[in-house]
């Protein structure tokens, strides 16, 4: 099982990270574009995150190739934390909890993702070889954008 932990100071009201985050559609936003991210189902536009929503997206995350990836909402605390996991999709397992603090001047929100890559040891390799730096990346295109998209003042 692998950990990865990310922190972000946004410069913004708590309630506006909140309304960000809990819409599935701004997604798209700060996903890196070579991921071919593209959700499929699950939610109306203007719709927010709820314990119990499911959502289906397509991604390619490896040379390109397509793949379904359907995650559940299955916690949410209104202005703190929601959970999100697969419930199929390219990990053996993947747990993503997304938590929000309010601080002086903005938001800290810290990303904890456990996950676990198939294939026993062939798995492993691959993630030695790509897959840990590949979530990292993704992890690290979006605290760009963020930070573009709420720049500190």
């Amino acid at each position: 099982m692998r950990i990865l932990e990310s922190k972000q100071f946004l410069p913004i009201p708590i309630e506006q990270a909140w309304e960000f985050f809990s819409s599935p559609e701004n997604l798209n936003a700060i996903t890196p574009p070579h991921m071919g991210f593209k959700i499929l189902s699950g939610f109306e536009s203007g719709q927010k995150m709820h314990a119990g929503m499911v959502i289906r997206y397509l991604v390619s995350p490896i040379a390109g190739i397509p793949m379904n990836w359907v995650t559940e909402i299955t916690h949410v605390d209104h202005l703190h934390f929601f959970v999100d996991e697969q419930r199929f999709g390219p990990y053996a397992f993947w747990h993503h909890q997304h938590i929000f603090r309010a601080t002086a001047g903005g938001t800290e929100m810290t990303d904890i993702v456990h996950y676990k890559v198939p294939l026993g040891p062939l798995g492993l390799l691959a993630d030695w070889l790509f897959v840990r730096r590949q979530v990292q990346s993704i992890f690290d295109f979006r605290t760009k954008k963020l930070e573009a998209l709420f720049p500190v003042n």
